[in-house]
């Protein structure tokens, strides 16, 4: 890609933290809402995957 080119827009992201929820219908809040909890389920699943990771590291080496 040559500098001259303008670079492809990011999409933006279906939620930003600390972003002004007033402007929201119940709806889009309600999407909001599911989208956040999605993420967290993900967020909590990575976390689950490295602690049993590391408890098997542990048991391993025997920390």
């Amino acid at each position: 890609m040559d500098n001259d080119e303008p670079r492809p827009k990011r999409p933006r992201p279906a939620h930003e933290i600390g972003q002004d929820l007033s402007t929201l219908s119940i709806i889009e809040l309600d999407e909001r809402v599911a989208v956040l909890r999605n993420e967290i389920m993900r967020l909590e699943t990575a976390k689950n995957q490295k602690l049993a990771a590391q408890g098997s590291a542990n048991s391993f080496f025997k920390r």
